[in-house]
């Protein structure tokens, strides 16, 4: 969540701009010195919160987050990915889970991926068919598919507490895709090997040979091998990794809350600064609340059982989400002064 509200006041904007307006490093700035959550993180929650109630009833997984999906978009949230939402849509006009990704290779996957692959890493099969099928829901071309995996096994590696090679990453990468369509696949591993051959370079330089040197878009097949080459560089250093981040523009909040949940994976909560984390003034889905969540899932992982989790209270969650889209036009409309 640190990574979705520090890089949510910068999304959109250039990477060139962004060096004109952060000229130290980030801070929560979205209203009065303080941050605020986006859908990043409330996707990431409710996967955590499915995975609590269907452990080990892994082919229930994707109806419960279904219906969760239903009920966040009933809520009003602003910036909904237009897959995501034209596949929620789908879910409520009748169409099974299965069926109701639409044909589409943006990020929203990769954002739920990662508390996927710390849960269930340690059983790939698992992993992959609960990150497929978390796919499936929204996005239906494989390449959403395959780098939400690459995201799930980065965070699982990261959470081994271990130094990660871009060789041993893309040799467990390659197991785990067996089997998926091979031309997605070799696009993918390609981008990998491009991290490697490019691993002298700092993230602006590897930006420029994705393309992406006004900022990182958010197709898939762009936010995730900048999200790994970026987390290979800084495995223990959250602050520097977020940073870098965020400086190269684009779709900074989704970008930035995929590499901290790969990060963060690794280093827990006290590897990241202790003011980014104080300033997040959100609700209901709160550090507090986020720790719990984490606590219950771990419980369950060690448990080998299922249990229950509270819903949260929809109608407040609505009044939050226009109170955070009046904040978030605000920014807008702030964009249109200096500097450019």
């Amino acid at each position: 969540m640190v990574g979705d509200s520090l890089g949510l006041p910068y999304e959109g904007i250039s990477s060139r701009r962004i060096s004109k307006l952060l000229k130290d490093r980030p801070r929560q700035r979205l209203i009065f010195g303080k941050g605020m959550i986006s859908d990043d993180t409330e996707h990431a929650v409710m996967t955590a919160a499915s995975l609590i109630q269907c452990w080990n009833d892994w082919n229930h997984v994707q109806s419960s987050l279904a219906w969760r999906l239903r009920w966040w978009f009933l809520r009003l949230p602003a910036g909904i990915g237009l897959a995501t939402g034209r596949s929620i849509i789908k879910l409520w006009l009748g169409f099974p889970a299965k069926y109701s990704g639409v044909y589409s290779a943006g990020n929203g996957p990769a954002m739920r991926a990662p508390i996927i692959g710390v849960a269930l890493g340690d059983q790939p099969e698992v992993m992959k068919r609960v990150v497929k099928g978390s796919t499936e829901l929204t996005h239906k071309d494989p390449k959403a598919a395959i780098a939400s995996l690459a995201v799930a096994q980065a965070a699982y590696l990261a959470a081994q507490g271990e130094a990660v090679t871009i060789q041993s990453y893309r040799n467990r990468l390659t197991e785990l895709l067996t089997r998926e369509d091979e031309l997605a696949v070799n696009e993918f591993l390609s981008l990998i090997d491009s991290i490697d051959k490019n691993s002298s370079m700092d993230a602006v330089g590897f930006a420029k040979v994705l393309k992406q040197e006004s900022g990182i878009s958010g197709y898939i097949y762009h936010t995730v091998p900048m999200v790994l080459f970026i987390w290979l560089k800084h495995q223990n250093d959250f602050s520097g990794a977020i940073e870098s981040m965020i400086r190269l523009g684009g779709d900074t909040d989704t970008t930035s809350a995929i590499l901290g949940g790969v990060i963060g994976a690794g280093i827990g909560k006290a590897g990241i600064p202790g003011d980014w984390l104080d300033n997040i003034a959100d609700w209901p889905i709160t550090v507090r609340y986020v720790e719990k969540v984490a606590a219950q899932l771990q419980q369950c992982k060690q448990t080998n059982s299922k249990a229950s989790i509270p819903l949260l209270p929809g109608p407040l969650i609505f009044i939050r989400n226009m109170v955070f889209l009046m904040i978030v036009l605000l920014h807008g409309f702030r964009r249109l002064l200096p500097p450019y």
